[in-house]
């Protein structure tokens, strides 16, 4: 009912704008005394200029606009609706001498063209003029509701005044339930200060912070800089810490899309920000051509990279996706999302263990994929340590059993995501991930398949990863318990990992194993260090930090690749590629019944013995003491001996 209403007042409103425009026209052309011949005209055409005009604006879906967030681009449509409505009338008006020789009565429809120009001006001016008021008084409704309710804004330092800045503060004059107030632009670009955007000035850079704050009695900074680096963020927030102000910041202001920002992402300042890379940049339409239209099949679906792959790959519309996971909760979660989000895909949740034979075996038949990311493995290294036939039989045996499927049913393409920790490996975990490796290596070469392997380092914000046990050691108020004084890893985000993976499916042309470029490798201390900045307390003085000791299997510093495996750029800046010697597919099938018939047993100790034969540069009781690899760099490696 409140939505007929709606509807009608709108309606009602917009008609009268249309018949006041037309009226005004007629007396400002004849200075306010209208002919009687042209009042008669006008109480003979007004009516049918009224009725085509807003037939118009239905016609360009005008009337379906909400008044309360009209922008830019409303008006313009509404401006192309009223254009064409005049562009009728004038053209009626140019034949009306043919007309009225035929039609005598004709000559009381006759407009003057100025009449036409004027109420085309002032027909725009009121439609656009009447929902712009309603989205004045909204605003302005809403904003003292939300000061009665609740606390007053915050005033707010806006930092970036370029395209994401200016989104922003347009996005915050329309919601006042975020409780922010900007009260002034900051951008170290000297030719924008003091120009005024969206009736905010600039009024600064960031060295002016700890003033501005003081001036305006700011307590917060929104970083509002579109694609900023990790070094630019961690600048402005030690800036915005050393004035006081605690640092915001609206995550994806680079993927801005339709001229809009979603401030309901606003959140403070996080460890992914400070580590941020360039954006990647994806050939989308390569890594469409793999999944358009296709059925997909991802393993380990539940998984940090799973979910992940998941939605990425649900963004390029294939026919079906297939999830399979063996965690009951983690699959009904990311089945409910992408059944909320992307509602026009077949999705199969399936219920599945890649080493359960028989039932993976029914999934591959029944669905056919034409691509299979395979996610699934065991990653945790210490955990592996404890529990070695477990790793065995999920990151090896599962991998033969879910590659040779791909094999059988002439799958288009395998991917298989593996780890920087294969390479040299010291713990259980990497080199069954090496194993592995090798299989799928093995396979390629026999195969219609193309088979890759992409590998990359830690994941910020996976499972079990450092951040988020760092982030509940601090909130229990410490101890940060770090492993090793110069431990260092690579890192990289979960969506940056999953695009380089299905960009190196795209490139893939099969045997190939592809390594992620991770930028430099971060010490942990370092990230321990700006963990507990961010969470607005210091290291040492706040939170105690200890040194616990590297755990069995861990390196010190980790590496992407070797000699032996001839790597080389690809056409993607961010990725590389290497070709090693095939392994012998028979030989290497024999080490796998072989350690898989130890697993039946619980003599870790001859797994890890059997693992040594299957993988030579497996060294579990070694540590890494040098400096780590950059995937340009190369370091030797022991001879792959199968």
């Amino acid at each position: 009912m409140d939505r007929f209403k709606n509807r009608t007042t709108q309606f009602l409103i917009d008609i009268g704008v249309l018949m006041l425009a037309f009226m005004l026209a007629m007396l400002v052309r004849f200075d306010w005394n209208v002919p009687p011949v042209m009042f008669r005209a006008l109480l003979i055409v007004l009516p049918y200029v009224v009725l085509l005009q807003y037939a118009s604006l239905l016609a360009f879906g005008t009337t379906r606009f909400s008044w309360r967030f009209i922008g830019l681009r409303d008006a313009v449509r509404i401006l192309i609706a009223v254009t064409a409505a005049s562009a009728i009338l004038v053209g009626l008006r140019l034949l009306s001498p043919s007309l009225v020789e035929r039609f005598p009565i004709a000559r009381y429809g006759i407009v003057p063209l100025g009449v036409l120009l004027g109420d085309f001006l002032l027909a725009f001016v009121g439609l656009t003029g009447v929902r712009a008021l309603r989205r004045m008084v909204g605003e302005r409704m809403a904003s003292k509701e939300h000061g009665r309710l609740g606390n007053p804004p915050a005033p707010t330092l806006l930092v970036g005044a370029g395209q994401g800045g200016v989104l922003v503060a347009q996005e915050l004059s329309r919601r006042p339930d975020l409780g922010m107030l900007p009260v002034a632009f900051v951008d170290d670009d000297p030719v924008k200060q003091g120009a005024v955007i969206h009736g905010i000035k600039v009024m600064g850079t960031t060295a002016d912070l700890e003033r501005l704050a003081l001036r305006f009695g700011a307590k917060q900074a929104l970083i509002t800089i579109s694609n900023a680096s990790g070094g630019s963020i961690r600048r402005i927030t030690e800036r915005c810490s050393e004035a006081g102000l605690s640092t915001k910041i609206v995550p994806g202001t680079y993927q801005i899309v339709g001229g809009r920002v979603n401030l309901s992402r606003i959140r403070d300042v996080a460890i992914e920000d400070l580590l941020r890379r360039d954006q990647v940049k994806l050939d989308s339409e390569a890594v469409a051509e793999v999944v358009r239209g296709r059925p997909v099949l991802i393993t380990g679906a539940g998984g940090s990279i799973g979910t992940e792959l998941c939605r990425q790959v649900a963004a390029y519309r294939p026919s079906s996706l297939v999830l399979v996971e063996r965690s009951e909760n983690a699959l009904f979660e990311i089945h409910c999302e992408l059944r909320d989000r992307f509602g026009d895909i077949e999705v199969f949740p399936c219920v599945a263990d890649v080493t359960d034979v028989p039932r993976i075996t029914e999934v591959f038949d029944q669905h056919r994929p034409a691509v299979v990311f395979h996610a699934a493995a065991h990653k945790h290294v210490p955990m592996m340590e404890w529990n070695p036939a477990e790793a065995v039989k999920n990151n090896i045996l599962g991998t033969r059993i879910v590659a040779d499927l791909a094999d059988r049913l002439a799958i288009e393409r395998f991917v298989m995501i593996s780890t920087d920790k294969a390479v040299n490996p010291t713990s259980v975990m990497g080199a069954t991930k090496r194993a592995a490796e090798l299989y799928v290596q093995a396979l390629s070469g026999k195969s219609a398949t193309h088979f890759a392997t992409v590998r990359f380092g830690n994941v910020l914000g996976s499972a079990g990863s450092v951040i988020p046990i760092f982030r509940k050691q601090i909130r229990h108020g410490g101890p940060i318990t770090v492993t090793h004084r110069d431990m260092t890893r690579y890192f990289m985000t979960i969506p940056e990992a999953v695009q380089l993976v299905m960009q190196a499916a795209a490139l893939s042309r099969g045997g190939e194993t592809f390594i992620l470029d991770m930028g430099a490798p971060v010490r942990i201390l370092d990230l321990a260090h700006d963990l507990i900045r961010l969470s607005g307390l210091e290291p040492e003085r706040d939170i105690e930090i200890r040194f616990t000791g590297v755990r069995p299997g861990e390196k010190l510093f980790e590496e992407l690749s070797t000699t032996s495996e001839g790597l080389q750029r690809t056409e993607h800046p961010k990725i590389f590629t290497g070709c090693y010697a095939s392994p012998h597919l028979p030989a290497l099938r024999a080490h796998f019944e072989a350690i898989g018939s130890l697993c039946n047993t619980a003599d870790a100790e001859a797994i890890r013995r059997a693992l040594s034969q299957l993988v030579p540069e497996y060294g579990h009781d070694a540590c890494d003491s040098e400096p780590p690899l950059r995937p340009t760099e190369h370091r030797e490696s022991k001879p792959v001996g199968i």
